[in-house]
């Protein structure tokens, strides 16, 4: 794709000058020079040139079309921390059984560590793994991104997925841009849905764009895996009590670990006490939004999380404005948390804070503007002053409770 002048043809006429719009063309010796970071290959200086001197090539050569079919199954990596598998590998599998329906295929998870992780493999299973790929070596015991991004490399370039699903936690995020680096995939992060195309048999990548304003269903059609990242609470995971004695496939991989991957050294793990409350885990959230509209006020939010046994949140506007910590923050640059009640005082919801919550099993809205879009998606709605509705609600569930 691109222009250029034709300079043995070109007479300096200035035809193509007064037809650019964008003044992307100027003359240079009775000659047109082209500015092609001001151009935008609109074409609407080809047809005025008598003399033909300008030359648009808007498409390139079509390439090869590459062979794919060796790449089959979906899978997931089933992030551990501590030689625990985390919650987001379940919610995973969960979904790519879903998938698997529609692509007729099998369900593995990638399952990384030291000789003792073995142990989780059969948790893995109980959430819809037909088979494990279980990759150890004593450096792999906890996350370090060069050791982990050569390990799984090698065992997709050996293996060759036709979808990869990862969790959009801090070490997922982390790994999975490498790894498509390493074997030339397409990568969409933070996805909030996933579905297969019926006719072309793609992966369909549902994200927020343009600052959560829309929602972009993107493919890779062409590279193989098909990679996204998912974040944590965004599907819901279920337990298929797979019965005793069901079979299960464990592939066991040892990669081979450089020295020079192992330039970074991990001396020790410090716990941050400061983070007081895990909003992801929680099954009750009370969040306040700018409707509270003073800091002070946030106290009637942690009254009411305090009487449901529940965790306090919060929109990005408050966050923002300093009344409360990030820590706290649900939405789009947030948690996404699914609890079963979640109770929102004040907030107006906007896309970039419902893609954050929408998937809680109950959804409370409290706010006196009654076109609120949090009303849309709530299963209950209070048109209303929160300040007098929020205190009846904690002495009312604090009545019921004694």
């Amino acid at each position: 794709m691109g222009i250029r002048i034709i300079n043995d043809k070109c007479v300096g006429c200035t035809l193509c000058v007064k037809a650019c719009p964008f003044a992307a063309i100027g003359m240079k010796d009775r000659k047109a020079v082209i500015d092609l970071d001001t151009c935008t290959l609109c074409g609407a200086c080809v047809p005025v040139c008598k003399f033909e001197a300008i030359e648009l090539k808007k498409e390139a050569a079509a390439e090869p079309a590459a062979d794919l079919s060796a790449y089959k199954d979906i899978w997931i990596f089933a992030e551990q921390r501590g030689g625990k598998v985390q919650s987001v590998a379940f919610e995973l599998l969960t979904e790519a059984r879903k998938l698997a329906e529609d692509l007729k295929c099998q369900v593995a998870a990638v399952l990384v560590g030291d000789d003792n992780i073995e142990s989780e493999a059969a948790q893995v299973f109980s959430y819809g793994a037909d088979r494990v790929y279980l990759v150890t070596h004593p450096e792999l015991k906890d996350y370090r991104t060069a050791p982990y991004t050569r390990a799984v490399s090698e065992l997709m370039s050996k293996y060759k997925p036709e979808i990869f699903l990862i969790g959009a936690s801090t070490m997922g995020r982390d790994l999975a841009a490498r790894l498509a680096i390493r074997v030339n995939a397409g990568l969409t992060a933070d996805c909030t849905g996933l579905s297969i195309d019926p006719e072309k048999k793609i992966l369909q990548q549902t994200r927020p764009a343009f600052g959560g304003n829309i929602m972009a269903t993107i493919i890779t059609p062409n590279h193989r895996p098909q990679m996204a990242t998912v974040r944590p609470k965004v599907f819901k995971k279920i337990n298929r009590d797979v019965p005793p004695g069901h079979l299960s496939e464990v592939i066991r991989f040892k990669p081979t670990i450089n020295e020079k991957d192992l330039l970074v050294k991990i001396v020790g793990m410090i716990e941050d006490e400061s983070i007081t409350v895990n909003l992801q885990e929680a099954e009750i959230i009370v969040s306040g939004g700018r409707g509270i509209a003073d800091p002070k006020h946030f106290k009637l939010v942690e009254d009411l999380a305090e009487a449901l046994g529940g965790a306090v949140g919060a929109s990005r506007a408050t966050v923002d404005a300093g009344w409360i910590s990030a820590h706290h923050q649900v939405g789009q640059t947030g948690k996404t948390v699914s609890p079963k009640l979640y109770v929102a005082c004040g907030i107006s919801g906007k896309i970039q804070h419902l893609v954050g919550m929408q998937s809680s099993d109950i959804i409370v809205a409290i706010n006196k503007d009654p076109d609120a879009p949090i009303f849309k998606v709530a299963t209950y709605g209070i048109v209303g002053d929160l300040f007098e509705i929020v205190p009846a609600f904690t002495r009312k569930i604090k009545e019921l409770r004694g």
